[in-house]
């Protein structure tokens, strides 16, 4: 259906008698029409609205595929100045995809070229993107959330593409080329000049687009073509709905436990229980008691409502004391001494494995690394620094590695086949990206995650609200 994109010359059409009369300019992530003589049918295509200042119709730039379909459907003739992509000459991908990769760019193109493929961490999403590059043949943007996978997918670019030119823009670079990769930062930023010059965008992560800026990346690109990866698209909020209008209906899917044992490494989910001793239990409960007695004072639902509750702990003494109780409760539970004991045993049962220590907070983190002199990786790890520490990991340099919640995605440590959450948070999709971490298939390895769980605390009920993904369930 939507081939003759790129393809048409001059964009003509036999049918018509008069020559260009729409034109179609990229404006600042929009698009407008002129066109007086058919002003009776642009004015009916939806999200199309007339501009006073300008004198002429505007529309949101990424509905520039309804738009010339439109015009292709009422054989209309249109001089499209938006498009400024190109046809890229590529050599195709000479590694031979799996099964399920063969699928998944299928049922890519099947949809015309857009739309969401969910597969686990692990599993080679960023070589169906390299396919899918392949196949449109069209100037490319792929949008990462950190800059770590901007850098991975540099080098699997390079490897699958050594001639093209791949352009970087984001911590510190700003190199617009055919292929470019970007973050979600730097994308919402530079669409409104970008938009018009890529005919294809990946989102990576794609979870992380329906934010209220990120997803302005997507609005401001005339890009036909489409594609989501992600590992867990789903969000809280019910923002992933968004992913449909502004990528592309899901179209591919494959789960963990289908993927366990032959494309991934096989696995096993222990949780061990820690016991605070009396004077700790005290301790907590006093804690515990105050904080949510102000929730209740005040009507709030924590799990609705966070915003309210840090709204009303800053206007008076009495809040302010019932953060300070909510803060204390958890530190109580996030590096119990009964928790660093467990730790301690678990590191020297897997001595000489690689092993990831995750933690919610960067203070405990960073009393993990002290306690057992082990390098950390938090947001404040400088570039250089965290690209030696996991260089030097899958090398074994380091077997063990501590880290609050950058290592939670985007991040290539096939080695890892032992992950230890000491601590974390309610979140399905976090837990699922920790698992994922240890997941690679990597020389037979079978992996081992252990969730260590302060007992009769709220950590337990953390716990079970995160293990809600059929990850858990396996048998």
């Amino acid at each position: 259906m939507f081939h003759f994109i790129g393809t048409l010359k001059n964009n003509f059409f036999p049918h018509c008698k008069d020559k260009h009369m729409i034109s179609i300019k990229f404006d600042q992530g929009t698009l407008t029409i002129d066109g007086n003589e058919y002003a009776y049918l642009i004015r009916d295509i939806p999200y199309c609205q007339w501009d006073l200042r300008t004198g002429c119709y505007r529309m949101p730039a990424y509905q520039y595929y309804s738009l010339i379909t439109i015009l292709y459907d009422h054989r209309l003739q249109y001089d499209d100045q938006a498009r400024q992509y190109k046809q890229l000459d590529l050599p195709q991908p000479t590694v031979i995809p799996f099964p399920f990769q063969k699928e998944a760019i299928q049922a890519w193109i099947n949809a015309y070229k857009r739309g969401v493929i969910v597969l686990p961490t692990g599993t080679g999403k960023s070589y169906v993107g390299v396919l899918a590059i392949a196949v449109a043949c069209r100037s490319t943007m792929i949008v990462v959330p950190t800059i770590d996978l901007m850098h991975q997918w540099y080098d699997v670019l390079k490897t699958h593409f050594p001639d093209a030119k791949i352009g970087l823009i984001g911590g510190g670079y700003y190199e617009p080329s055919d292929i470019t990769i970007t973050t979600y930062d730097s994308a919402y930023r530079h669409m409104e000049h970008l938009g018009n010059r890529y005919g294809l965008i990946i989102y990576d992560e794609c979870h992380h687009l329906p934010s209220p800026t990120y997803k302005m990346s997507a609005e401001c690109s005339i890009a036909p073509y489409r594609l989501g990866l992600s590992a867990t698209p789903e969000r809280v909020d019910g923002g992933h709905y968004q992913l449909h209008n502004l990528i592309g209906p899901l179209i591919y899917r494959k789960s963990i436990t289908e993927m366990s044992g032959q494309y991934l490494a096989d696995y096993e989910v222990i949780e061990i229980r820690a016991q605070l001793s009396q004077e700790e239990r005290q301790e907590y409960q006093h804690y515990r008691t105050k904080y949510l007695n102000f929730l209740r004072s005040r009507r709030i639902n924590i799990s609705r409502n966070w915003a309210r509750f840090i709204i009303e702990t800053s206007r008076s003494k009495e809040g302010r004391e019932a953060f300070l109780a909510y803060r204390k409760q958890k530190e109580i539970t996030y590096a119990a001494p009964a928790k660093i004991k467990i730790l301690t045993n678990l590191l020297k049962k897997h001595k000489n494995q690689r092993i990831l220590i995750f933690t919610q907070d960067n203070a405990t983190a960073y009393y993990i690394s002290k306690e057992f002199l082990v390098p950390v990786i938090t947001h404040q790890t400088k570039t250089k620094e965290r690209r030696e520490y996991l260089l030097g990991f899958n090398k074994g340099t380091y077997t063990i590695l501590a880290t609050s919640k950058v290592l939670n995605e985007g991040v290539n440590v096939p080695a890892a086949n032992i992950g230890i959450i000491l601590s974390g948070s309610a979140s399905v999709r976090e837990h699922v990206q920790r698992l994922g971490r240890i997941l690679r298939k990597y020389n037979n390895k079978q992996a081992l995650l252990y969730e260590i769980v302060t007992d009769n605390t709220a950590e337990q009920f953390v716990s079970r609200r995160r293990r809600h993904h059929e990850a858990y369930l396996k048998k």
